[in-house]
């Protein structure tokens, strides 16, 4: 496996933006490192592209016909090694040098099947949040791979959704382009065994109180926690005083719930924590669904959440936070950076590594080929203080490894459909030890 070129732009007009990053790309795989003969294109785009979509897929597979096959969706913003590109016209492109017998792309016309010599393992997954039982689409999707590890996320838009899936016919270089782009249902590619990749969750809020069992529910309404009415559990635990209404209505708003199925282990411990140094430190496990709280029901004690629940599943109150959403997501890159780290390296590469950024690829002993990473839209410079800081910290704690990506309008890892999270996956490079 090589390094992956990345090339972005930033252009009112596509075609413009379409040459720049070409060009980019061009310019990296003359390099030594990086993909001379790339297979695999993957294209994000912001919303004021998605009228010209096709055009700019077209275009790209008629300028670099040794890919054979492409895949990608629109967001509010796309990621570009370590930049950000929110709600601006831009665009950025990934190409993958891997063997075409251990990826496929796949689309409604086009679906992933476990069948014949290509078994799945992995899955980057683009979404349209429209299609009706989405959540249960992308755990059908999951059933399809060996591991059910999928990644990716919901395509996002100031306008219409998109996204983009397309195989060159027979799978020649040059062939005609089969599938192109796509409004509705699920696309992406899969992987085979022979591309290794680590997948880790960061989530975006953190817990205010403890964990509770929800006791009485109706679809989205929560009517009891803990045998207690939900609106009582809920002021108690945020201290919420109703003899200040604006403060309370202030707080209300800023609220979300944290939802983890009864079967599943505690959140807390299963992040290698009690639940007091859970609350401490502000996180939340990968099982975790944080949602909107988007009414309460006095006359009932109740509270309605932004999806549906059920009885016996654990609820925490939570909310988000800037800085906790920064360290968490220093954990991720730091356990991914320690998981690829051998235990025993010579001298000259520990000081290499421990060498101050900026490095100019990434250091050899990290292995890390290049990295996809899909935040929430929400995320991203407004929150985490100036553009382009959630990016820095990727880059800060990996290297300066080849990334793209997007702000989505919901994040996909394993078999969940997630909000407010970032969802990270690095390619591992087996080939360097």
């Amino acid at each position: 496996m090589k390094l992956f070129p990345v090339g972005h732009a930033t252009h009112p007009q596509w075609q413009m933006a379409a040459h720049l990053a070409l060009a980019q790309l061009r310019a990296q795989m003359a390099l030594p490192g990086y993909a001379s003969s790339p297979t695999l294109g993957l294209l994000y785009i912001t919303s004021p592209y998605v009228p010209h979509a096709q055009h700019l897929l077209d275009w790209l597979a008629e300028a670099l016909p040794g890919v054979l096959g492409w895949a990608g969706a629109v967001g509010v913003g796309v990621a570009a090694s370590n930049a950000e590109y929110l709600d601006e016209p831009a665009l950025s492109v990934m190409l993958c040098e891997l063997p075409p017998e251990q990826w496929r792309v796949f689309s409604g016309v086009a679906p992933l099947r476990r069948q014949g010599v290509f078994s799945p393992q992995a899955a980057l997954v683009h979404a349209d949040a429209h299609t009706p039982d989405v959540a249960g689409l992308i755990a059908e999707l999951a059933d399809c791979t060996a591991c059910g590890h999928l990644f990716g996320g919901l395509a996002a838009s100031r306008g219409a959704t998109v996204q983009m899936a397309a195989s060159r016919s027979g799978g020649m270089a040059g062939g005609a382009l089969l599938g192109g782009v796509f409004s509705g249902g699920l696309t992406g590619v899969a992987f085979g065994e022979g591309v290794p990749l680590i997948t880790r969750v960061t989530q975006g809020c953190h817990p205010v109180g403890p964990w509770h069992t929800i006791t009485r529910s109706e679809g989205n309404m929560v009517f009891e926690i803990d045998g207690e009415p939900a609106l009582d559990v809920m002021l108690d635990d945020m201290r919420i005083d109703l003899c200040q209404p604006q403060q309370a209505m202030h707080a209300v708003r800023q609220m979300l719930v944290g939802l983890c199925d009864a079967q599943a282990a505690c959140p807390a411990v299963s992040c290698g924590m009690s639940e007091e140094l859970a609350l401490r430190h502000g996180r939340f496990g990968a099982d975790v669904l944080a949602r909107h709280l988007v009414g309460i029901d006095p006359g009932q004690r109740g509270l309605a959440v932004a999806d549906a629940v059920h009885c016996g599943q654990r609820l925490a109150f939570c909310q988000r936070d800037a800085a906790k959403a920064r360290a968490d997501l220093r954990r991720i890159c730091s356990g991914i950076r320690d998981l690829l780290e051998p235990a025993f390296i010579p001298a000259e590469t520990a000081a290499a590594l421990a060498a101050p950024p900026p490095l100019s690829q990434p250091h050899p002993a990290r292995r890390i080929a290049g990295a996809i990473y899909v935040s929430c839209a929400s995320r991203g410079g407004p929150h985490f203080g100036h553009p382009g800081a959630e990016l820095q910290t990727i880059r800060q704690a990996l290297g300066d490894v080849p990334l793209t990506g997007f702000f989505s309008g919901g994040e996909i890892a394993s078999r969940r459909l997630l909000g407010y999270a970032g969802v990270l996956t690095v390619f591992v490079d087996e080939a360097i030890s």
